[in-house]
């Protein structure tokens, strides 16, 4: 290996192991917990828009509203981010640090399509009249999306910072543990985008 490649490598110090918890650090373990809470405040959003919706029988079918194909997209490209995570830490459980460095980017290169995206459909809703008082179906679709795109906006940040780290020569160390944290997040986030395209876009 020639010095140049040495130098973009940094040695992955094997996961510690936790008398309770094995090779689940604590670090991991808090994330589950906040992902799990989370989960149910997605749920309760998500509960909320269907229990008014069945109550409503002039709801207007979404796809009459919502721009399903440009959505479509936005989606595509966040689940493909989700691929660039799983090979970043692939890479940092290798040691690499600037294939690390790259696919982290990557990711949140995603992330800011999907955001810029979601601007966008927000500026034509509006535009359109599809206003935050003008109903139920617009004030649950703005709170439920925007909630969303507050967690992409912070998985953005989250992975920037942890890129920024491993560039520096950090993060790596415990089986690159900092960096899988970060991808349960971010899977998390994708996860629930996936639930609500399909329960608030394409149910008719």
């Amino acid at each position: 290996m020639s010095a140049r490649s040495e130098a973009t490598y940094t040695a992955v110090t094997p996961p510690d192991t936790d008398p309770t918890f094995g090779a689940a650090t604590t670090g991991k373990v808090g994330m589950w917990i906040f992902l799990i809470t989370d989960a149910m405040t997605f749920g309760g959003l998500l509960l909320a828009y269907g229990i008014l919706r069945s109550g409503n029988k002039e709801w207007p079918a979404p796809t009459s509203v919502l721009g399903i194909p440009f959505t479509a997209v936005m989606t595509f490209v966040l689940i493909v981010s989700s691929l660039t995570m799983v090979l970043g830490l692939d890479e940092a459980k290798r040691g690499n640090r600037l294939g690390t460095v790259k696919w982290l980017v990557a990711t949140a290169g995603g992330g800011i399509f999907f955001l810029c995206g979601q601007v966008y459909e927000y500026r034509h809703l509006i535009h359109e009249g599809f206003t935050l008082p003008s109903g139920n179906f617009p004030a649950t679709f703005y709170v439920i999306t925007s909630f969303h795109g507050a967690h992409v906006f912070t998985g953005v940040c989250y992975l920037l910072i942890t890129a920024f780290g491993v560039w520096r020569g950090r993060h790596l160390e415990n089986g690159a543990n900092f960096v899988e944290i970060t991808g349960l997040f971010w899977h998390f986030v994708d996860l629930v985008w996936i639930l609500v395209f399909t329960l608030v876009y394409l149910i008719p």
